[in-house]
């Protein structure tokens, strides 16, 4: 009887190595990997450093609880929905409310990109996205209650104003010059309108816990918030401990120190670059100011940073043209600087 030979296999084995790798939180093993340079290089000091990046991170968990529970609390009641009739009206009242809306929501990056995109297909003026885009990655609830537990509530306070101020300060340029070359036709020819996080909004109830998909959408968005929050200054207490250790005040004062322009106008070119994210940003400012930083260049740093960052400018990439994202970028530094000059003649 003839046999036909069996075929070989040809499915290829499942390759477990790049799907764990995927699973791996990249900001943990960061942490872990520097901890195992550490002892390598200064074995005592790893303790040390351990016990300090958990004492700060200790003294700032009541204003994570706060955080996250405000967060979870607006998605679950639907209480974003108030925002939406933030732009209508006169232009003018559209920059304001523009301002005030991206300096005081809790959107993510990514939200910011469908609604905006929904935004602009609606009809609003770029002058009023634009006083919101500038605004919306400097501060929010969650933001706020970080800075003032890490830095001091008179920080927060004077960074929501200037998050506010540049909105409007963008809103009112953007207004003037809407004729002009630069942002005569702003728009990509098919704006991106995806994200990461979904832009579905409920119905608003203030008795959320009346309902069991709310109470699930509350629980679920504050344990994901606790955990993306407490990673993230734990990693950056970490790096706040070793600046304080290993990098010398003196150098620190000496580069961005004083009470001149300089420090302030590299604090905001500086800002983009070594900026983590806005809840990250918050132990490293604290840990430069110790070390010798000039409050009018923290705050430069915390708004150009903060405006700059990658999740906030491609926001704005994915919907308008390169000459609108630079105006965008030169507007966040002009601001930024502002805000750090005023500061440190009140600070």
């Amino acid at each position: 009887m003839h046999m036909e030979p069996k075929m070989a296999d040809q499915t290829l084995p499942p390759r477990p190595l790049p799907h764990l790798w995927e699973r791996i939180d990249k900001v943990a093993l960061t942490g872990v990997l520097i901890l195992g340079v550490l002892a390598f290089f200064d074995r005592p000091a790893v303790i040390p450093t351990i016990e300090e990046t958990l004492e700060h991170f200790w003294g700032t968990l009541p204003f994570i609880v706060i955080a996250v529970l405000a967060i979870g609390f607006m998605k679950a009641t639907g209480s974003e929905r108030l925002l939406d009739g933030a732009f209508q009206g006169r232009e003018t009242r559209m920059i304001l409310m523009g301002a005030l809306v991206g300096g005081l929501s809790p959107f993510c990056s990514c939200q910011v990109i469908p609604f905006v995109a929904a935004l602009l297909a609606a009809g609003a003026p770029l002058s009023a996205v634009m006083a919101f885009w500038l605004a919306s990655p400097l501060m929010d609830p969650a933001m706020f209650s970080i800075t003032a537990g890490g830095i001091g509530i008179d920080f927060a306070v004077a960074k929501t104003v200037a998050a506010v101020g540049l909105g409007i300060m963008g809103g009112v340029t953007v207004k003037l010059l809407a004729a002009s070359p630069v942002f005569a036709d702003p728009l990509r020819a098919q704006p991106a309108t995806g994200g990461c996080c979904s832009a579905k909004k409920l119905t608003l109830n203030w008795r959320f816990w009346q309902e069991s998909d709310r109470r699930s959408i509350f629980g679920r968005t504050s344990w994901d918030n606790l955990l993306f929050l407490g990673k993230w200054l734990l990693f950056a207490y970490l790096l706040q401990s070793l600046l304080i250790a290993y990098v010398p005040a003196e150098l620190i004062a000496q580069v961005i120190g004083g009470d001149g322009i300089g420090p302030i106008f590299l604090g905001a070119l500086v800002g983009a670059p070594a900026y983590l994210n806005g809840y990250a940003a918050v132990p490293l400012i604290a840990g430069l100011m110790e070390q010798g930083m000039s409050p009018g260049a923290a705050m430069a740093f915390v708004i150009a940073g903060g405006v700059s960052c990658i999740p906030a400018a491609v926001a704005v990439w994915a919907l308008v043209k390169p000459r609108v994202f630079v105006a965008y970028l030169g507007l966040a530094l002009t601001g930024a600087i502002i805000a750090g000059l005023v500061w440190n003649m009140i600070a």
